[in-house]
């Protein structure tokens, strides 16, 4: 059985003000915020020649994740096999929202927690693999 969770892909949560927050954690905390929120690159400690990165978003207020209405925030895990993690999960009795969807930069699918939190898991694709 291929690992399930390998690490954390990224972390979303909502804000009521969305652009002044993002202004706050690049004035404060030197987070650089565009359209898609900031993405933190790193290496493999496994295999170093590999840069990953993980995802790092705010979004407004009323935006939903499908969970629980009042959840704030949402954690995407990265995960190995994600069609045989679906497979295992769904025999385990855990309720899958979704099917696979499948971008240039890996495939998703969305499941609830013990507490119907909604969380993300992402099979990334085509990682950076440096040169050295």
């Amino acid at each position: 059985m291929a690992k399930k969770v390998t690490g954390i892909g990224g972390i979303f949560f909502k804000s009521a003000n969305a652009e002044k927050s993002k202004e706050w954690y690049e004035k404060h905390l030197g987070i650089p915020v565009g359209e898609y929120g900031h993405i933190f690159q790193w290496r493999d400690m496994e295999d170093t020649k590999t840069i990953g990165q993980t995802v790092w978003f705010i979004s407004k207020d009323g935006d939903s994740f499908k969970g629980k209405n009042e959840q704030p925030y949402m954690i995407n895990y990265r995960v190995e096999n994600l069609e045989e993690l679906l497979e295992n999960l769904k025999s385990e009795g855990i309720e899958i929202i979704d099917g696979i969807e499948e971008y240039p930069y890996g495939k998703f699918a969305h499941i609830l927690d013990l507490d119907g939190n909604k969380l993300e898991l992402w099979e990334p694709i085509g990682e950076k693999e440096d040169n050295k």
